[in-house]
């Protein structure tokens, strides 16, 4: 258990550190793996869905024990910028706030035992009534506050995680392009984006004032672009069109591994081996990409799956999985491996040290079994992260991008989501 342990106590240490990325998904307990926010069982979609319909959000996660614990969830409203709206409850929804989870399963034949926790929303207990962006915070009753001492509190409790999701009623429509030839350079390393809103049937008095425009590629929240002003204005059609803020670097494609069964290696893993008690899969050594390099990836996202078994919430074991780069050691800035498993978030659980006796950089995550997309990130210090210098930035590179508009009529109280838009980049 001492590995185990260590990876723990690492884990507190960026607790805080991660706690202002409030539009993220964020893990406060190092206890609790794999937090996932899926719409519609569907693992490819963003995590949204429609006001006054049958569609749902499930929030799940694994907490390691296989002693119950009472995770109780508070749904908070927000406004465009995931600040809270500061609106009551009775305004943004009917039925039971502060409910405990109460789907849950102790893992089965797993080196790691922990217990698989979901929840759907709206429920039996929950329904929505407006649009806009919602916070799940995750609390536990069972847990004493003053033992849990570097994690946030609600109520008094311990919050371990937060969950966040979105509600949208579809007021107006959006149609959109990427193209290569951008404002900068012609089939180069960038991407643009532009866009019209239509709004021929729904009133907005001065969308400088009223609309909050985002755009976010690859559902990055450190790629997205916000506070997007018009360029022409016309009767029923606001058009966003060359806005250099919106070109965004192409990038290159996600790197990929695949863990689907102990007993042999998949997809970019050199081997798997047992040292009693736990898993490890050592993926092959990566090296610096000079070239666009074409692959039918996820855009960061992650699946999990195992393939001997029947319910893989619950029969999937966990592996460390070590990840390798073969590159010089840089100046002036840190080199993070990222994806939707890590939320993107540049920490030093994430960073990717350097071995000089091997000549690369090394980071292990413990992560459970299935297909998994990532990048390694450098971030210059003082500066925005960027992956171009270790995969390069191509325009051929498949990107997603979503755009998301958000409405506060004048006197208004709170940012409606009127729009959600999500447009596939590719060559064919």
């Amino acid at each position: 258990m001492d590995l185990l342990r260590r990876l723990i106590c690492s884990f507190v240490g960026i607790a805080l550190c991660i706690a202002s990325y409030a539009q993220r998904n964020v893990v406060y307990s190092p206890m609790l793996h794999t937090l996932q926010v899926i719409a519609n069982d569907d693992w490819m979609q963003p995590a949204v869905i429609n006001l006054e319909s049958d569609e749902f959000v499930t929030v799940s996660f694994d907490y390691f024990s296989h002693d119950y614990h009472r995770f109780v969830c508070h749904l908070e409203h927000c406004n465009a910028d995931w600040q809270p709206s500061g609106l009551v409850q009775v305004d943004y929804m009917d039925g039971f706030n502060d409910r405990p989870i109460e789907w849950y399963h102790n893992s089965l034949n797993t080196t790691f035992l922990y217990t698989h926790y979901a929840v759907d929303f709206p429920n039996d207990d929950v329904s929505i009534k407006i649009s806009g962006n919602y916070r799940l915070i995750i609390y536990d009753e069972d847990a004493d506050a003053s033992a849990n001492a570097l994690l946030p509190t609600y109520k008094g409790y311990p919050v371990v995680a937060e969950a966040c999701f979105r509600v949208v009623e579809p007021c107006v429509t959006v149609s959109a392009e990427v193209s290569s030839n951008t404002d900068i350079d012609t089939h180069e390393s960038s991407q643009q984006v532009s866009f019209s809103i239509h709004h021929n049937n729904y009133y907005i008095d001065l969308p400088e004032r009223d609309l909050k425009v985002f755009v976010s590629q690859n559902d990055r929240p450190d790629m997205l672009v916000d506070n997007i002003q018009p360029t022409y204005i016309n009767p029923g059609r606001l058009d966003y069109v060359h806005n250099r803020r919106l070109i965004f670097p192409g990038n290159n494609e996600y790197r990929r591994f695949e863990i689907i069964n102990m007993y042999y290696g998949s997809q970019n893993v050199d081997k798997i081996s047992f040292f009693d008690p736990y898993f490890h899969a050592e993926l092959l050594t990566e090296s610096k990409r000079r070239a666009y390099s074409f692959d039918s990836d996820h855009n960061g996202r992650f699946y999990i799956r195992y393939d001997l078994a029947e319910d893989t919430d619950y029969e999937t074991d966990y592996v460390f999985v070590h990840f390798r780069l073969a590159a010089p050691y840089p100046c002036g800035g840190r080199l993070y491996v990222a994806g939707k498993f890590s939320n993107y978030v540049y920490s030093p659980e994430y960073e990717m040290k350097y071995n000089p006796d091997e000549e690369l950089y090394e980071n292990t995550q413990l992560l459970k079994m299935g297909a998994y997309d990532y990048q390694f990130v450098f971030v210059p210090s003082g500066s925005n992260p960027a992956v171009n210098p270790v995969d390069g930035s191509f325009f051929e590179t498949e990107n997603e991008y979503t755009i998301s508009v958000y409405h506060r009529p004048f006197g208004d109280r709170y940012d409606h989501l009127i729009a959600v838009e999500q447009i596939d980049f590719s060559q064919d």
